[in-house]
């Protein structure tokens, strides 16, 4: 089906080539012949890089053809909302739209009711239903990425939530939902109330196979043998695949192991590369160095770039990872090792994936456990690069010859997509935030709501009740809700109201709530530090090492008197140290080099941190506790800028934040009356300042209310 015949309007036609878009793929040919252009609700099950955002943009093509309202595009994470925020940006010329983007609380602020598309992530948007945002009832069409994320254990129920008061809307909103191939699409497609389309139709052919001991059989009935090097059969693969002109992603179960595998592969790549692309990846390397403290992380990834290779995981800066993202698209990096989370994020296609082990830890069972395949598909779908490679490969290495990889996982069918919205953490959140948003609404209808979840259409309506009775219960002992009549109302209390609009669980909300309820008005840094790092929300954990036992037990001598109670040294993790040692002014070198913290995973610390302290401070501010206020206000300060209590002052000032805070202070500038006093080019003089920053700072210092 050609673009020409599309019946969409003429500077659409025009646009969609300019995109590069004449003919449409097998996948978008069949949505359109499903109807997605007329306001046909469907669901498209197809392999990665199948153009499924084509089909989106089809969609919104055609919905502004016939209405004038609203067009929300949820998306699992936000870089992937960035991402198509920048694609569907375009569009705005062509069909006399605005495009907005919101991903984070942090941005609640911003208008959004001049907005015709608006890009969330699921989470956002779940927050606006709660908020009741008037926009939300003037949804004509929902786009749903990788809505098989339904099924994941921990953030799957809030896409299913969002997905089930949206598909309620009056009217009936269409909802084009965007999926990977799964074993049920037929019956996610019927409880969404949308057609099915179905392709497994790629545009770069896609083989995959089981490499053991050198050898490899592939599903196509080829076979070929790798030369084995000492580097190991993961990376043997990978500069095999380099060596042929295509580049290589090896999928490793662990951070160390990422690290390692891309350090084995240096010498073997670096022989492919051109003068011209050596000198340029230096040039690279140099802008890492020259933009990070030099921790061991970032000083292997630096020696590593100059020679074609780098790895990527959650430990690394957001900086870096954007870096690494951006050299492997333009070719320059020939092979990336990295771990699992890479397969769910942004899209980084390569001629050969190869899973290095189909094993990974699990918290849940103590020890390594073998990957769904639903998981392995996704690692097989970053295999081929459009308009680069005519195949793709994905290739499992089997060190031990266990010959059931080959049958359960290339030839296995990827998982049922099961909803987890009945287990008891979700039950608590989300039965808190229907009963909030609807203030006396009866027992049974609450029943019904979540029988009209994906969950209800796949359990029996007895065991939703009970499961569901047991969560009131907990919500009514712990003072959430209150039910009204005998009709069995509920309503939610302050407290419960401020906990749904916190999003926080109603678990951790209660242990905020005890714990506030109980401290007194004096200085409690590291107990609120510990109440926050122990809470569920709290993301990234990390236990204690057998070396950190000597530095917890000191923190926690040293600074008994600030604990809400006490506690022992199996109560301490090592997120609650990096917690204390970041508003202790540690840098990132030392964090890495005393607490094995990257700053990737100081970032989230930080940002979650962030969060949960305001949490705090909102909850003192219902329980009545506004003698806590001060200091929950400081802490949050002091966790989101990394600093000591001395520079409080100076950071208030826009510009000024924990480096340049810190080098004002040792000038002598300790706080705003000092700031004030200062001329310019006296400012000007201090390192890394000069005359543009200073006058900056002197005019953001007159913005600050004393």
């Amino acid at each position: 089906m050609k673009i020409e015949k599309l019946a969409i309007s003429d500077p659409a036609k025009k646009f969609l080539k300019s995109e590069g878009y004449e003919k449409l793929y097998p996948p978008q040919a069949d949505s359109v012949k499903a109807g997605v252009l007329k306001g046909t609700s469907i669901l498209v099950s197809a392999p990665t890089a199948s153009g499924k955002t084509l089909i989106a943009m089809l969609a919104m093509m055609g919905y502004f053809s016939r209405k004038k309202g609203r067009v929300v595009y949820l998306s699992p994470l936000r870089a992937l909302a960035s991402e198509k925020y920048t694609e569907f940006k375009k569009l705005e010329k062509i069909l006399d739209i605005r495009v907005g983007v919101t991903t984070g609380e942090s941005e609640a602020g911003k208008k959004l009711d001049s907005c015709n598309v608006i890009i969330l992530t699921n989470e956002r948007m779940d927050s606006l239903i709660r908020r009741g945002s008037e926009w939300i009832d003037k949804i004509g069409l929902v786009i749903a990425d990788e809505v098989h994320l339904i099924g994941e254990e921990n953030r799957g129920p809030t896409l299913e939530m969002v997905l089930t008061q949206l598909k309620l809307l009056e009217p009936s909103p269409q909802i084009v939902g965007l999926s990977a191939t799964i074993t049920n699409s037929d019956e996610l497609a019927e409880w969404l109330g949308c057609k099915l389309v179905e392709n497994d139709w790629r545009p770069v052919n896609l083989t995959e196979g089981v490499c053991t001991h050198g050898e490899v059989v592939m599903n196509d009935g080829t076979e070929f043998e790798i030369e084995r090097t000492s580097c190991g059969t993961a990376i043997d693969l990978g500069i095999q695949c380099v060596a042929d002109g295509g580049q290589s992603l090896v999928f490793a179960s662990t951070r160390p192991s990422s690290k390692s595998l891309a350090t084995k592969a240096m010498a073997g790549i670096s022989n492919t590369l051109s003068k011209q692309e050596i000198l340029h990846l230096s040039k690279v390397s140099k802008k890492i160095l020259a933009e990070n403290e030099h921790t061991d992380i970032i000083k292997t990834l630096a020696a590593l770039i100059p020679k074609g290779v780098a790895f990527h995981h959650a430990g690394l800066n957001q900086n870096c990872r954007t870096i690494i993202e951006t050299e492997f698209r333009r070719g320059s990096i020939k092979l990336l090792t990295s771990t699992p989370t890479l397969a769910a994020g942004v899209n980084l296609p390569a001629r050969r994936v190869v899973i290095s082990s189909v094993l990974r830890y699990d918290f849940r069972y103590g020890r390594n456990m073998p990957i769904s395949v639903l998981e392995y598909k996704q690692f097989c779908g970053r295999a081929g690069r459009p308009q680069y490679d005519k195949y793709g490969e994905a290739i499992i290495v089997d060190e031990k010859g266990h010959d059931e990889l080959y049958e359960h996982y290339v030839e296995g069918e990827p998982e049922p997509i099961e909803s987890h919205i009945t287990s008891e953490k979700s039950l608590r959140i989300h039965a808190l935030s229907v009963i909030s948003s609807n203030p006396g609404i009866q027992q049974k209808d609450l029943l019904e709501f979540f029988l009209q979840t994906f969950g209800g259409y796949q359990e029996s309506k007895s065991e939703i009740k009970y499961n569901l009775e047991d969560a009131t219960e907990f919500l009514l002992d712990e003072q959430l809700i209150i039910t009204m009549s005998a009709k069995k109302r509920y309503s939610a209390t302050p407290f419960g109201k401020k906990t749904s609009m916190l999003y926080l669980d109603p678990l951790t909300a209660v242990r905020f709530r005890n714990a506030l309820q109980d401290a007194s008005p004096d200085n409690h840094t590291l107990g609120y530090l510990h109440l926050i790092s122990e809470s569920e929300e709290f993301y990234p954990r990390f236990s204690l090492r057998l070396k950190d036992s000597e530095a917890a037990n000191k923190l926690l001598d040293d600074h008994t008197n600030e604990m809400l109670r006490p506690i022992s040294i199996d109560e301490c993790s090592r997120s609650l140290l990096g917690l204390y040692a970041w508003i202790s002014e540690y840098t990132d070198l030392q964090l890495s080099e005393r607490l094995g913290i990257e700053s990737g995973d100081m970032h989230r610390m930080r940002e979650t941190g962030d969060w949960l302290a305001y949490c705090l401070h909102a909850i003192s501010l219902e329980i009545k506790r506004a003698d806590l206020l001060g200091e929950l206000d400081t802490l949050r300060t002091r966790i989101k800028n990394g600093i000591k209590k001395e520079l409080l002052e100076l950071v208030r000032v826009r510009g000024i934040g924990r480096a340049r805070s810190r080098r004002l202070y040792r000038h002598g500038i300790k706080n705003l009356a000092d700031l004030e006093k200062i001329t310019i080019p006296r400012l000007a003089e201090i390192d890394k300042i000069g005359p543009t920053l200073a006058s900056s700072i002197k005019a953001e210092m007159k913005k600050v209310k004393r």
